[in-house]
């Protein structure tokens, strides 16, 4: 009999699914959010010195190589204006999977409530459910041809109970963008009712059709208010390095920092250095990247012209109606 922390916990079934279409021809794949387009190539050679070096075959640090957290603290920085510090304020994790995990089992107790976007990736709403938090929904509604949050179900939703709005921009597997108003109307709940936004960055540059780029933690006041869960996975195409990071104030890192210890007490140690250099990547780079996905997005919609497809603003999936 399972314990009650997977009784509503289904299954991850997308293995199965690859293994049926093995390698046919005539099947096109779409289980899962891989890309050929290829990491930096100063990453791939820098793994591959890794490999001989001690210090990169080590327990220590536990929250991660110091070159990489200043990396990350000057990414952080171009991106919000906030200084963070690099050896209090960012931990290292294994990938943005671990990191969003660390942060539920430092804010939430169980029977606290989590605001998500519904739909959203089911590896959020599932880990909230085993750190014993209860997710509470908000629904994305159609409006003029793209996806928009429900911004008086969002309040509605908000308690006593809420600890943390958990959102992930671009959102997947919708596509959808939060656009100005929507975080502002977040970061109005966030600073009111001194609850903690945990955002998942893994693809936040990933933006279609010239949208601005916004991070929650250059809102005035959302510093304090801010954890920031990123990654190299999708940006920089480094799914297989399993290396990504939180940044948030001093005081709720510290204990982020905590239960990253005793739940995989240290990162990957091959692929920091290669992270390091991945952020340290002009960002021509990624806009060619961005430029690539929008164009087979663009090609994926022509094709299916006609059928209930709402475009994705970002990110690397989006809806049809089946």
């Amino acid at each position: 009999m399972s314990v009650k922390r997977l009784a509503n916990i289904p299954g991850f079934s997308i293995d199965r699914v690859a293994a049926a279409a093995g390698n046919d021809p005539d099947v096109l794949r779409m289980e899962n959010l891989d890309t050929d387009l290829l990491p930096p190539a100063a990453a791939v050679t820098l793994t591959q010195q890794a490999t001989t070096l001690d210090d990169a075959n080590s327990y220590l640090p536990f929250t991660g190589n110091l070159k990489l957290k200043e990396a990350v603290a000057r990414h952080l920085f171009s991106q919000t204006g906030q200084e963070y510090e690099p050896n209090s304020e960012v931990v290292i994790t294994c990938g943005g999977t671990e990191g969003m995990f660390d942060a539920l089992l430092a804010t939430t107790d169980p029977g606290d409530e989590v605001i998500l976007t519904d739909p959203t990736y089911a590896g959020m709403t599932n880990r909230v459910r085993l750190a014993g938090a209860v997710p509470k929904l908000v629904p994305f509604v159609l409006q003029d041809g793209e996806w928009r949050l429900d911004l008086t179900a969002l309040n509605a939703a908000v308690t006593a109970k809420t600890r943390v709005l958990f959102i992930m921009n671009p959102s997947m597997p919708s596509g959808a963008v939060l656009n100005s108003a929507e975080w502002e109307a977040i970061a109005n709940i966030c600073r009111d009712r001194k609850i903690w936004l945990l955002y998942n960055a893994a693809m936040e540059r990933l933006l279609y059709d010239n949208r601005p780029f916004i991070h929650p933690a250059s809102l005035p006041g959302m510093k304090e208010h801010t954890i920031t869960v990123g990654s190299v996975s999708k940006e920089y195409r480094m799914i297989g390095w399993r290396t990504g990071w939180v940044v948030a104030p001093k005081a709720i890192l510290a204990d982020i920092a905590l239960v990253h210890l005793y739940n995989v007490v240290t990162p990957t140690g091959i692929a920091q250095t290669a992270a390091t250099a991945a952020l340290e990547t002009p960002e021509a780079e990624l806009l060619e990247c961005v430029a690539e996905w929008q164009r087979r997005r663009d090609k994926v919609v022509a094709e299916l012209a006609g059928l209930p497809l709402i475009p994705a603003a970002g990110g690397w999936s989006m809806l049809i109606d089946t």
